[in-house]
């Protein structure tokens, strides 16, 4: 079959300079690896919650047959949303099958021509892809830096809003989320917050620990990570649910989850809530970590711990070595990080022992030596 020839000029390119990506088979071995942060994925007694679940209900199995605006609405749907409203307080909640696609739904919609979009430059890939099915200009403001956020915001007219995370996934630091909505509350702009690393990791998210539900235009939480199911949600106004339901095309245009997934995000928090206990010992295991004073990118209490090495060269031994000893870390490559940026990511989780991050820690250090 004829291809497009610039397929394979691309894909040679990629491997040639060591950022070719494929698809692999989860290796066994020790976790340092996955987003399964409180261990939930894994839990048994969470499992046998959602095994109890299906057998009492074996209908949330079947698939939605439609979008939620046709067929794919049910009162379980609206249960679970109005369940999630009360748990962050917010006035509304509108379930997405993914991160991404609740990014992707949000972004393309909120703003429209002569709006501008301000985003984090390490914002998520999923809100750049929004942005870019918009009519609104997108500019990026350089990572957490306040003046620069300013000097753009002095600098726009028009509607603007302001996307950010609260904890970024490829460099482990947390926005400085109040600070943020304060200086566009100045600018009478709105304040988008993902919060997919730190919902869970951090209780309710960091946008309701520090209570700035009110003052935040929508957030977006995810299920697939410290939730250890799947879909996401986005949170705030009724106003806001209503316009997503009426512009957003990913939700319009996309058959909606099926009962399973959106009751397994219930027993989830439910589950969260019983075991409180399970936050806790994942950040004895991030302080742990710390004591040994491996130079990292990171905050101090955050789940993903970021490491560089003088080369790349390192950086790949480095993780040779542990997949030896079957301890499963992510390099990070360009383009998914600035080329020079290459590093090591560590994702420390509740179920990790401290013999295994001793492991972890002795060979990182040995690779962090100067020759």
């Amino acid at each position: 079959m004829n291809q497009p020839e610039h397929w394979h000029k691309v894909l040679a390119d990629r491997r040639e300079n060591g950022n070719y990506r494929s698809l692999k088979m989860q290796e066994e071995g020790i976790d340092f690896l996955s987003n399964d942060y409180l261990g939930i994925a894994g839990n048994k007694a969470f499992q046998q919650h959602l095994l109890e679940l299906l057998n009492i209900n074996p209908e949330l199995l079947s698939g939605a047959t439609g979008s939620r605006l046709i067929s794919g609405n049910s009162l379980v749907y609206e249960q679970a949303e109005e369940f999630i409203t009360k748990v962050h307080e917010v006035e509304s909640a509108l379930l997405f099958p993914s991160g991404y696609k609740a990014n992707l739904a949000l972004f393309s919609c909120i703003a429209r021509r002569h709006h501008t979009i301000l985003v984090d430059e390490l914002v998520h890939r999923s809100v750049h892809d929004g942005c870019a099915l918009s009519y609104a200009q997108k500019k990026k403001f350089r990572h957490n830096d306040l003046n620069h956020l300013e000097y753009l915001l002095s600098r726009t007219t028009g509607s603007v809003f302001i996307a950010v995370e609260s904890l970024y996934s490829m460099d482990g630091d947390f926005a400085p989320l109040q600070e943020i909505i304060t200086l566009a509350e100045r600018y009478a702009a709105w304040v988008i917050v993902d919060e997919a690393h730190a919902v869970g990791v951090f209780g309710k998210g960091l946008v309701h620990r520090y209570n700035l539900q009110n003052r935040v235009l929508a957030t977006v939480i995810t299920y697939g990570k410290a939730f250890g199911m799947q879909g996401a949600v986005v949170t705030g106004s009724n106003v806001l649910k209503e316009y997503l339901i009426n512009f957003a095309s990913p939700f319009i245009y996309s058959t909606a989850m099926q009962g399973y997934q959106v009751q397994g995000i219930i027993k989830a928090y439910q589950f969260l809530e019983t075991y409180p206990h399970l936050e806790n010992e994942l950040q004895n295991n991030i302080e742990y970590f710390r004591k040994y004073q491996i130079h990292s990118l990171s905050q101090s209490t955050s789940p993903v711990q970021i490491v560089q090495f003088p080369t790349v060269e390192k950086l790949c031994k480095a993780v040779q070595e542990l997949k030896q000893q079957k301890i499963n870390t992510y390099p990070i490559f360009s383009p998914t990080v600035k080329a020079g940026s290459e590093r090591l990511r560590i994702t420390l989780h509740q179920f990790n022992s401290f013999t295994e991050i001793d492991e972890l820690a002795s060979i990182i250090k040995d690779n962090l030596k100067h020759d």
